[in-house]
This record gives C-alpha cells, structure tokens and sequence, in this order.
C-alpha cells in the first residue's frame, strides 16, 4: 500500500469518523455505509436513476487564446489537379486540400517521417531511417499525386515516399488543421455523491471472458475515475487474475499483489484500523501509481467503510471559489517521503511537486497529487507565502471534506474496486475487528496503453505517430 493518511480534519468530523458503526448492513449492492451522514440518509431514499448526476470536466487553467481546430478530417486533395501539390523554394511542399487551405511541409521534415519499410519498421513502429544521415538541404526530384496520398522521389538516393492523406491532414502543422492536443477518447465525467445511485460497475465474467468486457471497464475508469467489478470469486488468485487483464502488477517496496490485515506489517497506517481521510498514494514516488485496486476478502467486526472523492471535480469548485488556492496549489512543490520501514526512505525527483499537476501545454488538469500525512517539512517556502500556503491547503480540505463531495460505499467480499489514482481520492472509516484485504497496484502508462488498444481503432493509433 502506501502511507494513507488522515486529511486535515475539523476536530468534530474527526469525531465523526471514531464514532462507533452502527449494524453492519447485509452485504448487497444496495447496501449503504452507517456513516453519519444527512447526505447518506438521502441517498438512501432515492430512486434509482437511469444515469448519475455527472459534471462535464472542463480545462481547469484556459489559454488566453482559444485554440479553434477541426475535429473532422478536410476534405481530401483533387488528384486531378496535380497543381495541388507544389514545391516552394525546394525547401517545403505545399498540399492543397479541396477546401481551399493549404498545407506547408519542410523538404527535410518530410524526409525524416517517411513511412516506407526502409525508413520505418511496419511491426515496431520505430524508425529505421538515420535521421543524422539525411542531408539538411535534401530537395524534392518530382512531388506527384496518387488516390491516397503524396509521392515524393528525393534528390537524395532516389529514394522514394509515400504520405498518406489522412497522416498528413492529422499532423498538418503549417496550419494546425486537427488539434494534437485533443484530449483522448470519451469525455470524463466528474461527479459527487450523486453518483452513488448509479455507481460504474462491470461483471468479473465479462472482463476475464472477453475484450470487449476488459474494454468497458477502463473506460468507466477512463469517464469516470473508477469503477466496480461484481462477482469475484472471493480469492487472492481470482483477484490477482484479474489486475493482470490490465497488465503486469507493480513491484514497490510493499511488494507486488498484497493480501494485509491492520497488523502493522509495515510502518504504515493503512496497516492499521485508523480512519484515514481522502487521499492519493505514493506523492513520494517520481511516477505516483497509476491504478489502486481493493478487494475485501473477510471482516468480522464494524465499520471500514470506503471513501472515495473526485479530485477533479473538486479541483474545478476550489478554482471557482478560491482562484488564488487553486493557482498557488498548482505552484508550491510538496515534499513527501515514505520511510516506516528500517530499510526505506523514499523521496520523489524532483524533490518537490504540486498538489494540482498540469499538462504544461493545454493547461489541463492531469493529476492530482495529495497526502497530508506523507508532506515533509516545507522549509523551502518563502516568509511571505507561509500564510497563503496554509490558507490555501484549508480552502481544498474545506472542498475535500464537504458531504456533498464524499462517495462513501461499504466494501463487499465478491465486489472489486479500482480507482485511477490519478484522480481520485479514497480513504476510510475506522473499524473493529480482523479486517483482510487485497490488492494491486497498476503503472499509469500501462493502464492507458491497455485502455488505448481496446478503445481506439489499431488504424487511427498508427496515424497518430
């Protein structure tokens, strides 16, 4: 696992969370956590809905400038015209599309992403051509048009290459026609508690049987941030099994699939029966885990129920609220480490990282990165921002914790979940008795790379490279 912790907590919810469980509910879908809760009571006495309340996740940070590209490939070149093809001072290619727009291509640019089984390895999709090899003032001996693409014959070699239309139209870049920052896939959906009418969940048999089973359940986690998996065989194999439809399991320094109880088998508090607040694992890793998965394998006492919180959705309420704690959040690096264990002391490179992590080019919000427990000291602040540090920590515990935004469901032996760590936020209240749990860890490369696979076309990924 990792150092989950208790969020920075307001003495009275604190309480909360220690309060004795009530009966433990019977453990079905429909079953409800004895949590506190007004929200819960709510939940409880609605009906089902057809789909869940859902918050369309826009960009977090916006340019100043829009970015205004097309979605639909233009249309296609007149290859009766051969005119639509030219070179221009030998050193670019301009491709005229029916529309009227016109693309510009450098003579070498064009050189070095040639396509042809001498250049580019058809099974690896690698390059083979020496890009150090090609001659920077390389020039086209004849530019022609075929009915899928431009044929260029350089000066160099003779050598001759073929671009299709449709890679050229997606990687236009002299205009951009299609944005290559277009986010991947379907929409993500953020949600609060709402959701829990209509949690995304999908059957164990329908993973392990087909592609098309494993397929959905990313994309719950990919529009959602997580997903159930229902009728699991109550086993370590089974569940192991099926972490590995995902890819290989990650190795850290708490091993590979755990099967732990609270008996402190590391120096750290999920191993204990504590209530820990909502949080993200491994702040303290350069490459936080992409995937968490859990399974309750058996528990005899009360309580231990499951919180989940939408860290992009609250992301979006503290921006809208508190502008200058969101925008400072995202610029203040946070220390963490992990050092229970005699034999670890972990710290991340770079040392310090943002709670809110953006992609440095669209601005959108890519991760977020929060453990209080696991924050080292913060002497690298200047006297000046202390304040506004802590202030702005209190403004996102103020939204963390806010009932609307807590998902809180109780944990079923047969009944898997997996959260995109990434994203999501989870923690859990404090429980009695023997409690055994087990679990995986997922690599963020790796689950996108299965997700990639099984939702985009094998055709539309080779024009994405």
């Amino acid at each position: 696992m990792t150092l989950l912790f208790r969020t920075l907590l307001s003495p009275a919810k604190a309480a909360a969370q220690r309060l004795p469980m009530l009966q433990r509910a019977p453990l079905s879908t429909a079953a409800a956590p004895s949590i506190p809760s007004r929200s819960q009571a709510l939940l409880r006495s609605q009906p089902r809905q057809t789909r869940p309340a859902l918050f369309q996740a826009p960009n977090y940070l916006s340019h100043a400038t829009h970015r205004h590209y097309s979605t639909e490939l233009k249309a296609q070149v007149d290859i009766k015209d051969q005119s639509s093809a030219s070179v221009v001072d030998s050193s670019k290619v301009h491709l005229r599309w029916k529309d009227g727009t016109t693309s510009r291509f450098h003579s070498f640019w064009l050189r070095d992403h040639c396509h042809c089984p001498e250049c580019y390895h058809s099974v690896t999709k690698q390059r083979l051509v020496n890009t150090f090899k090609i001659p920077r003032d390389i020039k086209p001996k004849s530019v022609s048009l075929s009915s899928t693409g431009l044929d260029i014959t350089w000066d160099h070699e003779n050598h001759k290459s073929h671009y299709p239309f449709t890679w050229l139209n997606r990687h236009s870049y002299d205009p951009k026609i299609t944005d290559p920052y277009l986010p991947e896939g379907a929409p993500k959906k953020t949600w609060d508690n709402s959701i829990a009418s209509n949690l995304p969940e999908v059957a164990y048999k329908d993973v392990m049987e087909s592609d098309k089973g494993l397929a959905e359940w990313l994309n719950n986690i990919h529009v959602y941030g997580f997903s159930f998996v229902s009728g699991v065989p109550v086993t370590t194999e089974a569940t192991e099994e099926l972490a590995k439809r995902i890819s290989f399991i990650r190795e850290t320094h708490y091993g590979g699939f755990w099967d732990f109880t609270s008996d402190l088998g590391h120096g750290d508090t999920a191993y204990t029966d504590l209530a820990l607040g909502a949080h993200t694992d491994t702040t303290y890793f350069t490459d936080p885990v992409g995937l968490q998965m859990f399974h309750l394998l058996h528990h005899d006492g009360e309580g231990g129920h499951n919180l989940m919180v939408d860290g992009f959705h609250c992301a979006k309420i503290l921006k809208e609220r508190h502008p200058a704690s969101y925008k400072l959040l995202s610029e203040i690096g946070i220390p963490a480490h992990s050092a229970g264990d005699l034999s670890t002391h972990i710290v991340p490179s770079p040392r310090r990282n943002p709670i809110l992590n953006h992609d440095p080019v669209t601005q959108d919000l890519v991760q977020v990165r929060f453990n209080n427990d696991d924050r080292s000291t913060m002497n690298h602040l200047e006297p000046h921002q202390v304040d506004a540090f802590y202030e702005a920590l209190f403004d996102w515990n103020k939204v963390l914790t806010d009932e609307k935004n807590l998902l809180w469901t109780k944990f079923q032996p047969g009944r898997v979940l997996i959260f995109d760590n990434w994203r999501c936020l989870h923690g859990r209240s404090a429980f009695t008795g023997k409690r055994r749990m087990c679990g995986a860890y997922t690599n963020w490369d790796d689950y996108r790379s299965r997700w990639r696979t099984l939702n985009t076309s094998a055709k539309q990924l080779a024009e994405d490279l």
